[in-house]
């Protein structure tokens, strides 16, 4: 829907925020027959009809709107500002538009946690990241209802706002003049407390005269990864403790912005990703937290979608700045967010910042991690290849020869066989498919020393004994030297990305990066066969694997799995090291291991698991 408006922008060269504006808050004005006399800002971005230019352009995108949209309320605006956001600055800044649904119960959850001890004529209400202004403006609407003040008092006294972008903080100042335009105040000028800053370096008492904090926070901190930062994002993220383990995204430092921005018994209510409960660069965070030991609920959408422009998985984080023993849990869906809840009550004291937090069913999540030894201590867990442009080294050859494969990229090409390795995309695996199913090939520029170790090529060399080869790879090698955003450091401009797996190993159990089901593992004997995507355990014994494949199809390692790892989309979970390395595998016998190996029934193999491990699934 909404891109057909940004379609017609674009087409007319309207780029500029404040012309985009000028269309978006005109048409709304014409749309719900609002009139303005006093207020200068709305003024300013109404089309003045004497210009035929502007009238004719207003014309047009009236009528698109009136196709596009039903009823141009404010819930449609707020969605539309965020929507004209550039994607350049989206992936930069991380904006995104938050439903209506989530945002109100946010709302109505801090106010509230706060009822009992605040005046809510004198509150502060803070959004640190507000963009256009989505959350202050239930906030403002909020504060009508429960105080009965005017606007121009609740704009000037009670809300703060804060964003990295000017033209979003124009965005919010016209959303909020509008809702107060409607309510009949139509004043020349509101004060707002709305500020143009990085809050990773914005000092609010340089702004605010004896600033103590704010009474609540609010928001939706901004949705961008590590790999999406800028140098100058980067330095400024060591200013934030939270931040120092791992690649730290964006959203990560907001928590302890917030917190320390905190009045005390002030109430911070975000909706976030919830990839800080388990992941590497959550690992200070979780520090943190455990540290602060404040009070601090969480509601968890798990694999659910709730931003449809956004393929992210999000949690709302209620707390407040007071002392708990406890973490409350709550695993929940986006359209029963106001039934009641039963938390889960987790003792801060039992959470291992380290490993990562186990937030379900936490008795027996600790009772598997407690037996034997860990999966990771005990097996060796290897990713495959990181060429960093898979679809330039990686083919399906359409036909061989002797000397040659023939593959089809852009063209048709022929490489020396004798350059290239098999390969496969082990997240691919299912029991539908065999490894000859998958087999693939791959230009592996590299040489095997005497301890099986790899090598890369003199290019000289390379050049002269693979020249088809060579040729291929050189006709693409402004695409490889974009990789890592054209920083990346290599051996040479032909090497991988990443020197990651490329030395022999014998038996490997391939496993998919992530699954939806228990994962069906495949056994290869072949010394040089490459894999990529996936994981693999490696550097044991046949029969060891053997083993091991049982175990990660069993119905425990599953429900372990699906209890503690990463969600994805359609039920799927990772299984990455990090996420099954604290699996305890139980010591059993040899005799044991015999009868793992060799049962062909599941259902009574997961019985005699269960049994041994003392847990019912």
């Amino acid at each position: 829907m909404k891109t057909k408006i940004v379609s017609y922008l674009k087409n007319k060269k309207i780029t500029e925020p404040t012309d985009v504006d000028k269309l978006i808050i005109s048409t709304f004005m014409v749309k719900n027959g609002i009139l303005v006399k006093h207020n200068k800002l709305i003024q300013t971005y109404l089309i003045n009809e004497q210009n035929d230019t502007n009238q004719n352009l207003l014309e047009d995108f009236l009528e698109l709107i009136n196709n596009e949209i039903d009823d141009f309320n404010f819930e449609e605006l707020i969605q539309l500002f965020e929507y004209v956001i550039s994607p350049s600055d989206r992936i930069v800044n991380g904006a995104v538009y938050t439903p209506d649904n989530i945002r109100t119960y946010i709302t109505n959850e801090v106010i509230d946690k706060k009822q009992k001890d605040t005046s809510f004529t004198s509150v502060k209400i803070a959004d640190i990241s507000c963009g256009c202004g989505g959350f202050l403006f239930n906030a403002a609407k909020t504060l009508k209802t429960l105080t009965n003040q005017s606007y121009k008092d609740i704009f000037k006294n009670n809300l703060f706002g804060l964003d990295i972008q000017e033209y979003s903080i124009q965005r919010t100042k016209l959303l909020l003049s509008l809702l107060a335009l409607i309510n009949s105040e139509d004043i020349p000028e509101f004060n707002f407390n709305l500020f143009v800053g990085d809050a990773l370096l914005f000092n609010w008492d340089k702004f605010l005269p004896k600033f103590s904090g704010f009474d609540v926070i609010l928001g939706n901190p901004p949705y961008v990864c590590a790999r999406n930062l800028n140098i100058e994002t980067k330095k400024f993220l060591r200013n934030w403790s939270v931040s120092a383990s791992g690649n730290s995204d964006l959203y990560i430092p907001f928590f302890q912005i917030a917190i320390e921005n905190l009045s005390p018994n002030g109430v911070l209510g975000y909706i976030t990703m919830n990839t800080f409960f388990k992941s590497l660069n959550g690992r200070a965070l979780r520090d943190y937290f455990k540290n602060k030991q404040l009070n601090f609920q969480i509601i968890d959408f798990g694999c659910e979608q709730v931003f449809r422009s956004r393929n992210t998985y999000t949690c709302i984080c209620f707390i407040i700045n007071k002392n708990s023993k406890y973490l409350e849990y709550y695993k929940s869906e986006s359209h029963s967010l106001f039934k009641k809840k039963q938390f889960n009550k987790i003792k801060y004291a039992i959470l291992d910042s380290k490993k990562g937090w186990n937030l379900q069913d936490t008795n027996i999540v600790s009772k598997i991690e407690a037996i034997g030894q860990p999966f990771g201590k005990k097996y060796k867990t290897s990713h495959g290849i990181a060429t960093l442009k898979n679809d330039i080294y990686i083919f399906k050859p359409v036909k061989e020869d002797e000397r040659y494969y023939y593959f089809k990229k852009d063209k048709y090409y022929k490489v020396e066989k004798d350059i290239c390795k098999s390969i496969i995309n082990s997240n691919k695996l299912s029991s539908s498919y065999s490894l000859s199913d998958l087999e693939e090939k791959v230009i592996f520029p590299y040489n095997r020393d005497s301890n099986s170790s790899a090598k890369l090529i003199e290019e000289d060399i390379f050049k002269e004994k693979y020249p088809e080869a060579y040729q291929y790879l050189w006709g693409k090698r402004n695409i490889l030297a974009l990789r890592d955003k054209g920083v990346g450091k290599y051996a040479n401009w032909f090497a991988f990305g990443r020197t990651q797996s490329l030395n022999v190993v014998g038996n490997k159990l391939f496993l998919p990066k992530m699954s939806n089901k228990n994962p069906s593992g495949i056994i290869s004997t072949d010394r040089d066969l490459l894999f990529y995507n996936g994981i693999a355990i490696v550097g044991h014994t046949r029969r060891e694997l053997l083993f091991i494949k049982r175990i990660i199809e069993s119905k425990l390692f599953w429900y372990y799995i699906k209890t503690t790892s990463k969600p994805y989309s359609s039920d799927y979970y990772s299984l990455n090291g990090n996420y099954i390395n604290n699996f305890g595998i139980y010591d059993f016998t040899e005799q044991e291991i015999d009868f793992i190996i060799k049962e062909k029934d599941q259902n009574k193999l997961d019985l005699f698991i269960e049994e041994k491990y003392g847990i019912k699934i």
